[in-house]
């Protein structure tokens, strides 16, 4: 990143940026030792400590009480999903792979679905979840046990709530059909309006396929999941049901 000068909201935007990069990426305290070592900032340690604060005060980063880093809110995820964050594109070895997973067998749309739900829990380490429109409510989850891997979930009562929603196929697909403005939506935390998963973000895709099929697709997930790749995996996914079926 090459250094210049910014203004005060371009340097708040990307002093978040990173912040919220490097958690998801460590799951650790992000501080401004780190950040002005690292990314090549035009900007001392006290500056960038003054514009944490800033951002703390305005609710986007929060920090533990045994730490002097930062983390983000699920109000600075928000921000980060919205105004921030660039769409990364998936390695042609990665589309390949997936690709390989879908054999003859998939073409039937019972199997497709089941291999898509597998395939895309595997590739995010999230829940997946899989629906068709018109199906009495059928509901496809994968997934689930890679819940128990995330730092953030290392409470048996969270962990306990989360599962029990994943077992509520109704509730669930309430959550997946919500109304979207596009193609991909994410939902951060509260915004699915459920206490057992408020700790969670849930990213959705539609898909509509030439000969009528049409559903969801979606990945549950800690708010710290790795956005970026999330929705362009579930984009290509899309892509790719869309193409098949």
């Amino acid at each position: 990143m090459t250094p210049r000068k910014l203004d005060l909201r371009q340097r708040k935007e990307q002093i978040l940026a990173i912040t919220v990069d490097q958690y998801i990426e460590t799951v650790t305290p992000v501080s401004s030792v780190f950040i002005a070592s690292q990314y090549g900032i035009d900007l001392s340690p006290a500056t960038i400590r003054h514009v944490l604060a800033e951002l703390e005060e305005g609710g986007y980063l929060t920090h533990p009480h045994t730490s002097a880093g930062r983390v983000p809110t699920q109000k600075g995820y928000r921000y980060y999903v919205d105004n921030l964050m660039e769409e990364i594109q998936l390695l042609e070895e990665e589309k390949a792979r997936i690709r390989a997973e879908y054999d003859l067998e998939s073409a039937v749309l019972d199997k497709l679905l089941e291999r898509t739900s597998k395939v895309l829990s595997e590739t995010t380490h999230c829940a997946s979840l899989v629906s068709i429109d018109g199906w009495g409510g059928r509901l496809l989850c994968r997934g689930m046990s890679f819940m128990l891997e995330y730092p953030d979930y290392q409470d048996v009562s969270k962990i306990r709530g989360i599962l029990a929603a994943l077992d509520e196929k109704e509730r669930l697909l309430g959550f997946i059909n919500k109304k979207l403005q596009e193609k991909t939506a994410v939902f951060i935390g509260k915004e699915l309006e459920c206490e057992d998963i408020d700790t969670c973000s849930l990213a959705v895709a539609c898909y509509q396929s030439r000969h009528g099929y049409s559903g969801r697709i979606a990945v549950l997930g800690p708010t710290c999941m790795n956005y970026k790749r999330v929705v362009s995996v579930l984009g290509y996914f899309s892509d790719l049901i869309e193409n098949m079926l």
